[in-house]
């Protein structure tokens, strides 16, 4: 490519435009000066283009240099040797305007820069060192109005010696180690005088929420080499439905008065809720910066009244409101920030038994959480994140944990939109815990790596301290911070005012700075059986377990043969202890050795590809679900109660066959719709340890009057056991309430049979169901054995007889309805019409419905209210599946029903528009 201009930099004060985008190219290849390819006008004839926020790879696959590295094993394609050099980055930017001071702004950058602007260095890499480090350079002495060239030579990555990130055993790493530019570059515009570090600080009256006092604080500082006087004014205003139709009119940038050198505040506050405005002027020194306080004492509406206050998404709305700041000179707009904030109170004080306990605004809740990757070349899209977080919303998480893979601004606006909490922290097994970690160690610290730690820190904290999503900063995951680390992480939190709890790592250990963690990362990362959940040692449901998970989930049929060669696909099955690229680098993980042999004693050894994907989705299904119910059972138990349980993980960063509920597409399964199913806010479940059964209420307040209906069946469809227990009242906020426990010979004398768990209110409605395959034969643990990431199970339930269910033909219809809003819903209708006038016979269970194009490929992605459903002879039951219209592209879609005893069939569905169409 040639020499192209980029963004266009007006010269509005306060304002801050990102680089659109580079030209780049190795090191290697460009025998030029610095000072050339950081001037205007240089020649990039034969560069590659890179998106405003990229890796090298990012871009050299983005335009076909190397083929997608997400498939089969083409990744180990890609030379290695080209990202042993630095790479050049360089943007043109347009400056229009004058008398404005200019600003480069930045982090993100991997490992470090030497950056050039218009032919001068004006750092090194030294200096820029750290994916979280940001920097602030004043370059108004080198731009001018016109072209002007910026230019990063990006140093070469290696998580063991940068502060940066890896990929641990999570997945094959990228070749590059991502070195590039990951976050934006801005230029910012300015008067002399500038805004920073702006944020708000709340004290909400806990547990009535009645009041919230606010505190805001803000750095001014004067740029100019002369005494500046300026008015700094502070908004603040609820946004969305909480903001109120009267507002304040008094402009954001009308200047103080002129008569005295310190004007009174003015406060102006409208009743209901509206905007307060309130200013301070003050006079500084060349190059001086001052912190200004607006708070309640000087500023009486900054006690709010009944506020609107900030919840997770299953507890109340998620009101924010917004912060804008302006700071004016000689009559003129200075410099303005902004940005969104949230009232909330987080608290997380450690129970009797020493486990961490987290509550929100006053009420405690269990954490449900899982375990958040970025994407592997660190691609950020907006619309794919935002679909990630509706999923795990919708699959009833509460929270996510980002270890070390901390994601740019926008995510965290997401949470914030969608009531996500976010736990993030330090990634464990490379330079971060290089002083501490002598199992995975990276290089030791120097005293300019101490430097670059405390300066990620600072600049995490500023950016995150505002949003109400943040749950926690954990500062280690496997181990703690050594003292002195600790010691600065703490200061630099307590200077950046932040004031959500702040726990020493992710593992269960006790530091003097900080105390117990509350935390225990006691595994399991591979199989174990479903009862395993239920036992209080090892990873078992008590206390908060910050990640765990039966380790491998294999996609569905369809992500698989988008994943591995045909070659592949035939090992998956067939030679079960074989490598596999797309689990992990870790030799711990390399295969499925542990999950096949479960598997295979569990359901009987596969027969086809087929086969073996469906015991797949039954295995996770049934594993997942056990996980999330037995933590809810548990957390509201007297002793030793479950607090928290992070699955590891939510999602992987690329194709993978390893710790994931959602795959790669969000083409869903087995392990996705059993934590859905667990995760009901009003819930029936099947305990493992005991044969009771259970209710668990998640709603607000308590449920009356529900009938629990429950039924053993074999796999001819026959009753075994059959009872109704009626008039059920539970508490709500996580209450349980046994509403009986199964006798031992209720399953028949052997073999494998079913349990249907059915919950309906007064109303005779159906609110939960919930079924089970069993086994007479119980899985059996070995403890004694247990390492770091399993528990071997030494002999296993037996569930081949699911193998003798009869085919059943599940009948369905379908009709898809198309909205304003560019979504479309279909709902279909299933039914078992099981055989005979009587409607005898075997249920259809896990039955799989998914929308289809008519080439067969899956429309995605796709919100179910339930799928994998299991159906007696007779029974109906409505889904629907909602999704972005475009996602058809070739007309209506088809369903495609599938299941473990339903041959596969497709059905056509009728067509309507909504009310507010015009289809």
């Amino acid at each position: 490519m040639s020499s192209t201009v980029g963004a266009t930099v007006r010269a509005t004060a306060g304002g801050s435009t990102a680089l659109t985008g580079y030209a780049i190219q190795s090191t290697a290849r460009v025998p030029d000066t610095a000072a050339s390819v950081s001037s205007p006008g240089f020649p990039t004839v034969g560069w590659h283009r890179a998106a405003r926020r990229s890796t090298v790879l990012a871009a050299l696959v983005a335009d076909g240099t190397y083929p997608d590295p997400f498939y089969s094993t083409d990744q180990q394609h890609i030379p290695a040797r080209e990202f042993a050099v630095p790479w050049w980055y360089r943007s043109d930017f347009v400056l229009t305007g004058a008398g404005a001071r200019t600003h480069l702004d930045f982090s993100g950058v991997v490992s470090a820069a030497d950056v050039y602007l218009n032919g001068r260095r004006i750092a090194d890499a030294g200096t820029t060192a750290g994916l979280y480090r940001r920097h602030d350079i004043d370059v108004t002495k080198l731009v001018h109005a016109g072209v002007n060239t910026v230019a990063f030579r990006v140093r070469p990555n290696d998580p063991r010696k940068h502060f940066t990130l890896g990929w641990l055993d999570w997945l094959q790493p990228p070749p590059d180690a991502n070195m590039g530019i990951v976050r934006d570059v801005l230029v910012r515009r300015s008067g002399p005088v500038t805004l920073h570090d702006a944020h708000v600080l709340n004290h909400l009256s806990v547990p009535s929420l009645a009041r919230a006092e606010l505190t805001v604080k803000a750095q001014v500082r004067n740029d100019s080499e002369v005494a500046a006087t300026t008015t700094v004014t502070a908004v603040v205003s609820p946004t969305g439905p909480a903001r109120t139709a009267a507002a304040d009119s008094t402009p954001l940038a009308s200047p103080a008065p002129s008569s005295t050198s310190s004007a009174p505040p003015v406060d102006v506050t409208t009743r209901g809720g509206g905007r307060i405005v309130m200013r301070q002027r003050v006079t500084l020194r060349p190059g001086e910066a001052r912190t200004l306080v607006f708070d309640p004492g000087r500023y009486p509406h900054l006690r709010l009244h009944r506020p609107k206050v900030w919840w997770p998404a299953d507890m109340g709305a998620q009101n924010l409101y917004r912060l804008d700041l302006t700071a004016t000179a000689a009559g003129r707009l200075s410099d303005a920030v902004g940005h969104p904030f949230g009232i909330r109170d987080i608290k997380a004080p450690l129970n009797a038994a020493g486990a961490r306990q987290y509550a929100v605004n006053g009420r405690p809740l269990l954490i449900r959480g899982g375990g958040w990757s970025a994407d592997e070349l660190l691609r950020w899209d907006t619309v794919a994140a935002e679909d990630r977080i509706e999923a795990a919303l919708d699959a009833g998480l509460n929270t996510l944990r980002l270890e070390g893979h901390i994601e740019p601004d926008e995510f965290f606006e997401l949470a914030d939109r969608h009531g996500i909490l976010t736990l993030p922290g330090w990634e464990c097994c490379d330079k971060w815990e290089a002083q501490v970690n002598h199992v995975d160690t990276g290089e030791q610290w120097t005293s300019a790596d101490r430097v670059t730690a405390r300066a990620s820190m600072a600049s995490e904290a500023a950016r995150l301290r505002d949003h109400p999503s943040v749950l926690s900063f954990l500062v280690g995951s496997d181990y703690p911070p050594d003292l002195r680390t600790e010691k600065d992480y703490l200061d630099v939190l307590r200077a950046a005012d932040w004031r959500t709890p702040v726990v020493p790592a992710a593992s269960d250990v006790t530091t003097s700075p900080s105390g117990p963690s509350g935390m225990h990362m006691t595994g399991p990362y591979d199989w174990v059986p479903p009862a395993y959940w239920y036992d209080k040692r090892e990873g078992g449901a008590s206390g908060f377990n910050s990640e765990t998970s039966a380790g491998p989930s294999i996609p569905t049929l369809d992500t698989l043969r988008r994943t591995l060669s045909p070659a592949e696909l035939d090992t998956l099955w067939t030679k079960p202890s074989a490598p596999q690229y797309h689990r992990s680098p870790s030799p711990v993980f390399s295969t499925l050795a542990l999950f096949n042999d479960a598997l295979a004693h569990r359901y009987g050894p596969p027969r086809s590809l087929a086969d073996y994907t469906a015991k797949a989705q039954l295995a996770q299904y049934e594993n997942v679900r056990a996980q999330f119910e037995a933590y809810a059972r548990n957390a509201t138990d007297t002793t030793a109660p479950a607090t928290g349980v992070i699955y590891w993980m939510f999602n992987s960063g690329w194709t993978s066959l390893h710790w994931q509920l959602v795959d790669r597409y969000l083409d869903l399964g087995g392990a996705y719709y059993g934590a859905k199913k667990a995760n009901e806010p009003l819930h029936i479940q099947y305990s493992y340890d005991g044969a009771s059964v259970t209710v668990i209420n998640r709603r607000p307040g308590p449920a009356t009057r529900l009938r629990a209906d429950i039924t053993l069946a074999g796999m001819d469809g026959g009753t075994r056991y059959h009872r109704v227990v009626s008039d059920i009242r539970v508490a709500g906020g996580g209450a349980k309430i046994t509403v009986l426990t199964l006798p031992s010979h209720a399953g028949g004398p052997s073999g494998t049979y079913l349990a249907r768990l059915i919950l309906t209110d007064r109303s005779g409605r159906e609110v939960s169901r919930n079924v089970y395959w069993l086994s007479s034969r119980p899985d059996t643990l070995d403890y004694g054995a247990t390492d770091w990431y399993h528990t071997p199970t030494t002999s296993y339930a037996d569930l081949t007889g699911l193998g003798s269910l009869p085919p059943t033909a599940v009948t369905a219809t379908a009709h898809t309805t198309h909205h304003a809003d560019a979504t479309s819903t279909t709902t279909v209708t299933l039914r078992n019409p099981g055989v005979g006038q009587g409607g005898t016979g075997p249920p259809a269970l896990m039955t799989d419905v998914h929308l289809v194009d008519r080439n067969g490929a899956p429309v995605l992605p796709v919100r179910w209210s339930d799928n994998h459903v299991t159906l007696w002879p007779g029974e109906t039951t409505t889904l629907t599946a909602t999704y972005r219209t475009r996602a058809l592209r070739h007309g209506l879609p088809r369903v495609r029903l599938s299941g473990w005893n339903t041959p596969t069939s497709d059905v056509v569905p009728g067509r309507s528009c909504g009310s507010a169409s015009s289809c």
